[in-house]
């Protein structure tokens, strides 16, 4: 079989996106949005998906579906993705903090929406190949952190969006601290069946409110073979417990 060329890609790409469109559409009882923001589906068309996905499974970077990185990591699908750009709603001004870089795919959607992001990856791997070729593709807007997420990023905070990407059974107070008034933080809370993306905001007083959160349940749940297999690797209210 001939291997896909740019054309190809560029084809799977945008159907892709047209997909993603019509399960927003479809899932609208679940996510209580009716469709997703024209500027997220527009960073989705131009994000070369198939160059931050692990070597080997190009074929499956516009599939709707997660994608195994190794260190026990996945890679969210592209619908999870478009959902949390969508929850977060990053303004071309915004400084945004980004925990959990992965591979840079959600990196690179974020960097082209918001000013400048700051995005913070445990995995030391993983942080270096995201600079390596989000700086190829021309992602100048990006800084990158190796550390615990969990810590934030304080010298340069406060941020006006935090996306965490990694599931928490409550939001990292460092991360609400670094939250500036005004702004938003979407993170997976909970695990399993139980996990909903939660959207926080900040009001000028200081207080956290949990603003909505978002079943993660319809979600895809399909995963290729992964080739590294043995590698270690509505409404506002209160949220009780935080400022």
């Amino acid at each position: 079989m001939k291997a896909l060329t740019d054309r190809h890609l560029s084809l799977l790409r945008r159907h892709m996106v047209e997909l993603i469109s019509v399960q927003a559409e479809r899932l609208e009882d679940e996510t209580g949005r009716p469709c997703l923001d024209v500027r997220v589906l527009a960073a989705l068309q131009r994000v070369p998906r198939h160059r931050l996905v692990p070597e080997g499974l190009e074929p499956f970077a516009y599939k709707d579906v997660p994608l195994p990185l190794g260190f026990d990591k996945t890679m969210a699908p592209p619908f999870v993705a478009a959902l949390m750009t969508d929850l977060l709603n990053p303004a071309h001004g915004d400084a945004v903090l980004e925990i959990g870089t992965g591979l840079g795919y959600q990196t690179a959607i974020l960097a082209e929406l918001a000013k400048e992001v700051r995005t913070v990856e445990i995995v030391e791997e993983f942080s270096a190949r995201a600079r390596l070729v989000l700086g190829r593709l021309g992602y100048g807007n990006v800084a990158y952190r190796v550390g615990d997420g969990s810590h934030g990023w304080a010298e340069h905070g406060p941020y006006d969006r935090i996306l965490v990407t990694a599931a928490a059974d409550r939001p990292p107070p460092a991360l609400l601290t670094q939250l500036r008034p005004g702004g938003r933080l979407v993170l997976p809370l909970g695990q399993g069946e139980e996990q909903r993306l939660a959207v926080l905001e900040k009001d000028a007083a200081g207080a956290v409110h949990l603003r909505e959160q978002v079943s993660a349940r319809p979600f895809p749940s399909g995963m290729p073979p992964d080739p590294m297999e043995g590698e270690e690797g509505r409404g506002s209210r209160p949220l009780p417990g935080l400022p």
